[in-house]
């Protein structure tokens, strides 16, 4: 190859890294927009948000709606509640996705077959809220936390994921355990475990933000409004601030109704975000290697 074709070859390359740097970066920007508008407008002026339909840089910081959003004398204990959901929601739920996936990953298992085709099965066709309420009630977990853990605790989606990730594994590493003398409980504690991190990171954080994120489970099952996680109570600080709009003797302490959405945004956002950091290594890996192996 000449020199001459050598550069053009070149100028190709680098004309094609510049063209592509430059898409990604306006697709970022056009992704982290939205994001920057909602935390500038949290912290903007009331002054600032009526005048300006979309911020960037708030000129003036003002806390005025978090302090708001925050002097709710419920918000703690709804936030207490969602963190309790959420962490022993996760628990329970990868307890059981765990121990069901390994055992389905297991081709010697009876029936094996079936029970897959049934949990693919449940992906596609469900009973719907009315038969779910009416059993989530015959069982007596109205009004209790139960309620918002137990009918989720297994989703089929993060158990076919687990499973393959599973099936992925040596089947040397098993027989080879077995001839040491350990049974399935030890095998999959000592061995499998260790070597599922990715995907159990990964898994984890699908099943933390569903729990985060409760709403409809706890307005159809928690009819105390002292067990409502945070989710909800945001809903009705949104509402009651609304209404607290129209009237004009609380104009001046009641920040303006945008503002407070965005507030309630970020704060119903932010411990996720806070979370993602310590399982991004592991989330990609274990996503790809659950969904495209087995």
């Amino acid at each position: 190859m000449t020199r001459s074709a050598l550069k053009r070859e070149s100028f190709g390359s680098r004309l094609f890294n510049v063209v592509n740097y430059t898409l990604l970066l306006l697709f970022a920007l056009a992704c982290l927009l939205p994001f920057v508008n909602v935390i500038s407008t949290s912290f903007a002026s009331t002054q600032e948000v009526v005048e300006k339909k979309f911020l960037l840089f708030p000129t003036t910081f003002s806390l005025d709606a978090y302090t708001f959003i925050f002097s709710t004398p419920t918000l703690f204990k709804g936030l207490a509640v969602s963190i309790g959901t959420t962490l022993v929601g996760t628990f329970v739920s990868m307890a059981l996705t765990i121990l069901m996936a390994y055992a389905l990953s297991r081709k010697y298992l009876f029936g094996r077959t079936f029970i897959n085709f049934i949990i693919v099965f449940s992906m596609l066709f469900s009973g719907g809220m009315i038969p779910t309420f009416l059993i989530v009630k015959s069982v007596g977990l109205i009004d209790s936390y139960w309620s918002l853990i137990i009918p989720t605790a297994i989703n089929a989606f993060n158990l076919i994921i687990m499973r393959n990730f599973f099936q992925a594994l040596p089947e040397s590493l098993e027989e080879s355990a077995k001839i040491d003398g350990a049974n399935d409980f030890r095998i999959l504690w000592k061995i499998m475990l260790p070597l599922s991190l990715p995907s159990v990171a990964t898994i984890s954080l699908f099943y933390g933000v569903t729990y985060w994120n409760t709403y409809t489970s706890a307005i159809l099952y928690l009819t105390d409004s002292e067990k409502w996680p945070l989710q909800i109570l945001l809903r009705q600080i949104v509402l009651v601030s609304s209404g607290m709009q129209g009237d004009n003797s609380s104009v001046d302490i009641i920040p303006p109704a945008q503002t407070i959405k965005m507030v309630v945004i970020v704060v119903a956002t932010v411990p996720m975000l806070i979370a993602y950091p310590f399982v991004q290594k592991h989330f990609t890996k274990g996503a790809l290697l659950g969904a495209v192996k087995g």
